[in-house]
């Protein structure tokens, strides 16, 4: 019987109780066990699978106290409910497993986002979350902590005093729902609650998205130092609309499909080319044609290749479809007129070629030379966005297959996190670049 093989046991007298159980619900099961998914049965009570970790400042390790952490999954959908840091920077938070019939979490990844007052949200370009493996998690109750649920936020940069809005998303599966005022984000809990910190003082406009879920907006004043409570928004209906096109995928012979992401635009970084992504709002394995259905009203910039692919979007502006894709959905399909391009991307070998790696030291950039370059550019920025040094005459290499560029910069800060990228250059014009989410490093 499953119950008497599952690893932490089930609710109720006997096997036909405890199956039950509703996973959607979560009914049918006495706490602390949760209802859960079963390989080949029905859903079962378990210990559930308990993520632990801290919340830190990266800067001086100091503990940060209420901070928001949850889950998601591969598609940015929030798949736990929320956890709050105590005050030693702590949290634990209970992550939904499917489990095989011996009642152990199978195969499955998620990511941590974490959000603070007076901090950068992470993850947040260039940084990237780790993924983590539920089946990893072990112990009775299964427990799971590693270095993927260690998170160093980064403070804001100018110092100025902030405020926070929270409220509720009242809608059918309000949890994931990503919430921006002002250009920073929050993501609703699985019951829709939800806190924005961070926000500049001042008249804001909340907005919602999730695919399929169209919402209502709601005013805010935010003051400095303050919460704004009971800021709610309600579903209105259904999002319907199609967002289709186009990727071309060029000069590409080390990778053959990409991924199509819309971004909400007021979160878009033109320094990093990236921003954030609702739920839903995604299509992966494509190697031409794209579709994303029901994408809410709003303001959007079209992403592709911004995993790690071994693809980038083509940086050639003398040809076409290369430019940044920006629409407005306004309650009807939007087809994108014209297909936009991706390629190669210029190979990453240090730092940051798989990992975050440790630098103790000046850095020297190393990436694949690019055969058919005339130079490069190398720039380099900061977690928080800020451009810190660039070297854009880099000469092309003869006989190696690697280029390596020393870093020339002011001195970098202790915990701070770094990115450079490096584009090839032929006759003024950029034809390579290096991933987004690649040459990522840490200075200690």
């Amino acid at each position: 019987m499953l119950c008497a093989l599952a690893a932490a046991g089930c609710g109720g007298d006997d096997e036909e109780e405890a199956q039950s159980c509703s996973v959607t619900a979560q009914t049918g099961c006495a706490a602390p066990q949760v209802c859960e998914e079963v390989e080949g049965a029905e859903p079962a009570c378990f210990d559930p699978v308990t993520v632990t970790g801290r919340v830190v400042d990266s800067l001086d390790d100091r503990p940060i106290a209420g901070a928001r952490v949850l889950a998601r999954d591969a598609n940015d959908a929030v798949i736990s409910r929320v956890a709050v840091t105590k005050e030693d920077g702590t949290y634990a938070l209970v992550v939904p497993a499917r489990r095989d019939a011996s009642g152990a979490p199978v195969k499955a990844e998620f990511t941590l986002r974490a959000d603070a007052l007076a901090y950068e949200t992470f993850p947040k370009a260039p940084r990237v979350a780790l993924p983590v493996d539920l089946a990893t998690a072990a112990g009775k109750p299964p427990t799971l902590a590693s270095a993927a649920t260690e998170i160093a936020l980064l403070p804001l940069a100018d110092g100025e005093a902030r405020g926070s809005i929270s409220g509720v998303v009242h809608a059918d599966q309000p949890g994931g729902t990503l919430l921006v005022a002002g250009g920073v984000t929050g993501a609703a809990d699985l019951d829709g609650s939800y806190t924005i910190f961070n926000v500049t003082p001042g008249e804001v406009t909340v907005r919602g998205y999730a695919a399929g879920l169209a919402l209502d907006t709601a005013s805010a004043t935010v003051s400095a130092d303050k919460e704004t409570r009971g800021v709610d928004l309600h579903a209105i209906g259904e999002a319907t609309a199609v967002v289709s096109g186009k990727v071309e995928i060029v000069n590409a012979p080390g990778g053959s499909a990409t991924s199509v992401i819309l971004v909400v635009g007021d979160t878009f970084d033109e320094a990093t080319a990236r921003g954030e992504a609702p739920r839903g709002l995604r299509q992966g394995d494509v190697t031409g044609d794209f579709s994303i259905a029901g994408v809410p009203d709003g303001e959007y910039v079209v992403l592709a290749a911004f995993e790690d692919d071994a693809l980038v979007r083509d940086p050639d502006t003398s040809i076409g479809g290369t430019e940044i894709v920006r629409i407005t959905v306004s309650g009807g399909d939007v087809p994108v007129p014209e297909s936009f391009k991706v390629t190669e991307a210029l190979a990453v070998v240090s730092p940051g070629a798989s990992t975050l790696d440790e630098v103790s030291r000046a850095p020297t950039f190393v990436f694949r030379d690019d055969s058919s370059e005339d130079l490069y550019e190398v720039t380099v920025f900061d977690a928080l966005g800020t451009k810190v040094w660039e070297d854009l005459e880099v000469p092309r290499v003869t006989g190696s297959e690697n280029v390596s560029v020393e870093y020339g910069g002011p001195a970098l800060i202790p915990g701070m996190i770094y990115q450079f990228r490096a584009t090839s250059m032929k006759a003024g014009t950029p034809i390579s670049q290096t991933e987004d989410l690649k040459g990522v490093f840490l200075y200690r």
